[in-house]
């Protein structure tokens, strides 16, 4: 039985070794990025069974995407290759003022292989927990929306909690675009990981009260919203938490901090934690990855976020 399983596009991400304009740069790190893959690597990370539903190009890329994930720990037996299209990549650039620039090659995506009959039924049958973004779906829409749903509906017919984070990119689609397909998804989830920002373009609103109303009449039981700076909020039995933040040592790099905290929210609700005591949890994920550049490079283990939690002394030398 696996504890979260996720279903999404993954990337070989290449970090400039320079800040400004990528037309200047002339040396990248290469690195694994994508949210959905993120968020398993959290879960992983933090001791969970986590595994990953993907589709690679046959080339050098997705085989060093799939050694990686499987090296940290995830499982990669529903990956799939294929020779039609290749892996999808992107490049960032770092402009020096805290602001990070994203250009994304991934159309055609290797998803474009797969089809809703190609989902395991079983695979997602011993699983707790699936995880979705809105990410797939601003990849194509028209023909990962069918995919997506489709393991929705077998994760329903198995008792199979799904968990969704709207995720936008607005360099991927438009926002009557995200807003018409994501909204449409909202009624079949169960918990409910945004931003206050993806929030106000799918609802309408970035006031917790009212997003968490709107879930409720929806019928999600579970809501964490994550406000940045500003900490986050949660709804869970009744009960509404206002979670303060937890200032970084740093901050490098905030990619990855959303995934990291839904990674965060998937463990306290796994194991049955309060709602406060999982938020405060997932914010301190949230503040770990972003003082270290990467996608998932700062996503910490259990026991790196139990000494912090349980304020106990860190000893390094």
């Amino acid at each position: 039985m696996r504890d979260v399983i996720t279903i999404g596009d993954a990337m070989v991400a290449f970090n400039p070794a320079t800040q400004g304009p990528m037309r200047f740069v002339s040396t990248f790190e290469r690195k694994v990025g994508g949210a959905e893959l993120n968020t398993a690597i959290g879960c992983a990370r933090l001791g969970l069974q986590s595994g990953w539903i993907s589709a690679l190009g046959k080339d050098e890329f997705g085989r060093y995407i799939h050694n990686f994930a499987r090296g940290e720990g995830v499982d990669v037996s529903e990956v799939t290759f294929t020779e039609a299209y290749p892996t999808s990549l992107n490049f960032k650039e770092f402009r020096g003022d805290g602001r990070i620039n994203t250009t994304y090659y991934r159309h055609p995506s290797p998803f474009l292989a797969l089809s809703p009959e190609d989902l395991n039924e079983d695979y997602i049958k011993s699983s707790r927990i699936l995880h979705i973004t809105g990410l797939l779906p601003g990849v194509d829409a028209e023909h990962n929306i069918p995919i997506i749903k489709q393991a929705i509906s077998l994760a329903k017919k198995h008792g199979v909690k799904v968990s969704f984070d709207p995720n936008i990119r607005l360099k991927l689609w438009t926002k009557d675009e995200a807003r018409t397909h994501l909204s449409a998804l909202l009624p079949d989830v169960d918990i409910l990981l945004a931003g206050d920002e993806e929030m106000e373009i799918i609802l309408g609103t970035k006031d917790a009260n009212e997003i968490i109303s709107q879930a409720k009449e929806l019928g999600i039981s579970y809501v964490a919203i994550k406000k940045g700076a500003a900490g986050s909020v949660g709804y869970h039995d009744g009960e509404m938490v206002e979670a303060p933040p937890i200032p970084p040592s740093q901050v490098v790099d905030t990619v990855g901090a959303g995934d990291g905290f839904n990674a965060g929210i998937l463990y306290g609700i796994i194991h049955s934690w309060p709602l406060e005591k999982t938020l405060h949890f997932a914010n301190l994920i949230g503040s770990k990855v972003v003082s270290v550049k990467g996608d998932n490079e700062g996503l910490p283990f259990l026991e790196d976020v139990l000494l912090d939690l349980e304020e106990k002394e860190r000893v390094d030398r």
